[in-house]
């Protein structure tokens, strides 16, 4: 998980894509840019509805977003990476992970995971 610049609680790198690559090509992006890791995308784990203050306009002024979140099996922690200046990652266990997300929805998602993860 990684820390958020902008208030308290943990967060999972995400982001928006870009119009030239997929939702898992933007995933691995973002996992590289936010916290500094490579790895495999493992499996889709499932949408995520949230309300975003940086995109509310007047085509959706309640900021609704989507988070398509993926199980990314991290294969390498890089030393230096695009936003390190901003953010901070932190290996945590699950009940850890759970407690610390700013998110409610983050807490959904990680729950989902913890489901796929005892499948695997």
């Amino acid at each position: 998980m990684i820390n958020s610049p902008s208030g308290p609680g943990l967060l999972f790198p995400k982001g928006g894509w870009e119009n030239d690559e997929s939702a898992e090509e933007a995933a691995v992006r973002e996992a590289i840019e936010e916290a500094g890791v490579r790895g495999d995308l493992m499996d889709f784990i499932g949408y995520y509805e949230f309300k975003s203050k940086t995109h509310q306009d007047d085509c959706c002024p309640e900021g609704l977003c989507k988070a398509a979140m993926y199980a990314l099996l991290v294969k390498e922690e890089l030393e230096l990476w695009p936003e390190q200046s901003t953010r901070t990652r932190s290996w945590l266990t699950m009940s850890e992970a759970v407690e610390s997300c700013r998110h409610k929805w983050m807490e959904e998602a990680l729950k989902d995971f913890s489901a796929w993860l005892a499948k695997m």
